[in-house]
């Protein structure tokens, strides 16, 4: 069965419609620092809108265990969708009371509603079925169909995700629909030579799309904290880098696997190594097979690929016709390790195909950096759920919308 897109569920003037959003964007005192989910939903929301539907927004923010709390509250993310979409929004100030029966109550055609907070709800998350389903069954007295358009949250099991989508008509926005379009090109005949770049502090993050693309990519980039691993299993000391031990038989394994299909596997040729995690810690450029011969020593720790690395891994990524980057190189909060991770950034921006920035982490790091979401064939908004996606594992908020990987 194919993914249900919005068409199916015909015409929507008049119509009470939950927006199953991802709105979880990062907060500092109150203010969003990258309001990239909000600006994602837009389409969908617009066209809602257009239709003359009655639009009731919710999604989650954070992890506030059951139970409200107001750093988690959704209001900033109500006004700057006002903002966005140029016109009122209404807060409700609870996820299924009378604030929100309340607000959905008075809509009229073309108006939105954000609830509060879904996770403020014990429900939402609940591993028990029952109770997990009693919420849904709250959240489906709010409206008349489900919209689910939060791709971030599709490889979780929760109430506003799944349940909801049995208990009313259901289907894809705009949003999810170029998720999914975009990362099957990354898994299904994509266009060659394909590259895939990862970074981030941990292997174990990784396995599982290590595996599924070895198969499928041309070129395999590792870079940020997991590359120590990848060194260390190569027998080179890494001082104080990250390190996971457990994970050095199995990067083993993927060295000899890389090398027996065929698949170019690139590893870093220099680090950026520092005094200590810190941003003003001294730092100097090692090759990767001397990562400890620095006034360092052995104490010394990796916070960036090197500028050769950095090079090396541009010119592989602008000889691609796909690229899939997930991970930063370094700690590229810090300004004087980012390098790596800008020259990876610059470069997909050069891709003459597809590029796609794989989310979370990767996807902050582009905004931080100063680059415009434009540059890049496709920004993903889940992390999780596209390394999901990609490592070929079944995702319950698409299934649940006829989606069959």
């Amino acid at each position: 069965m194919a993914l249900r897109t919005l068409a199916s569920l015909g015409s929507l003037a008049g119509k009470r419609v939950i927006v199953r959003v991802d709105f979880n964007v990062p907060l500092k005192d109150g203010v969003i620092t990258d309001d990239g989910r909000i600006r994602a939903a837009l389409p969908t929301l617009n066209e809602l809108i257009n239709q003359g539907a009655r639009v009731i927004a919710c999604s989650h923010l954070g992890r506030p265990d059951g139970a409200p709390d107001p750093k988690y509250s959704l209001e900033p993310v109500a006004q700057r969708l006002s903002e966005l979409l140029g016109k009122p929004v209404v807060f409700a100030r609870d996820t299924v009371g009378e604030s929100a029966q309340e607000a959905v109550a008075a809509l009229e055609d073309g108006d939105v509603t954000v609830i509060e907070n879904l996770r403020f709800n014990p429900g939402e998350t609940a591993k028990d079925d029952a109770e997990r389903r009693a919420f849904a069954e709250q959240l489906a007295a709010l409206g008349d169909v489900l919209v689910s358009d939060g791709f971030g949250v599709v490889h979780r099991k929760q109430a506003s995700v799944y349940d909801l989508a049995e208990l009313v008509p259901s289907a894809a926005g705009y949003l999810i629909e170029k998720e999914v379009d975009v990362l099957d090109r990354l898994t299904e005949n994509p266009a060659r030579p394909y590259a895939v770049v990862l970074g981030g502090s941990k292997v174990s993050d990784k396995l599982g799309v290590i595996a599924h693309l070895l198969p499928r990519a041309d070129k395999i980039l590792v870079g940020g904290g997991m590359l120590f691993t990848f060194l260390a299993a190569q027998g080179h000391p890494v001082g104080k880098s990250l390190l996971e031990t457990d994970q050095i038989e199995t990067v083993k394994g993927y060295i000899a696997d890389a090398a027996a299909r065929g698949v170019e596997l690139i590893l870093p040729v220099d680090a950026v190594m520092a005094s200590g995690f810190a941003a003003d810690a001294d730092h100097v450029v090692a090759s990767a097979d001397a990562l400890e011969d620095t006034p360092f020593g052995a104490d010394g720790m990796g916070l960036d690929i090197g500028p050769r690395t950095a090079e090396i891994f541009a010119d592989a990524i602008r000889g691609a016709k796909t690229v899939f980057w997930n991970g930063p190189m370094g700690v590229f909060e810090m300004p004087a390790f980012a390098a790596g991770t800008r020259t990876v950034a610059q470069a997909l921006t050069e891709v003459d195909g597809l590029s796609v920035v794989g989310g979370g982490d990767s996807a902050a790091a582009v905004r931080q950096l100063g680059f415009a979401d434009d540059q890049f064939g496709h920004i993903s908004t889940g992390g999780g759920a596209s390394l999901e996606f990609l490592e070929g594992k079944k995702l319950p908020g698409l299934e649940i919308l006829g989606w069959e990987a």
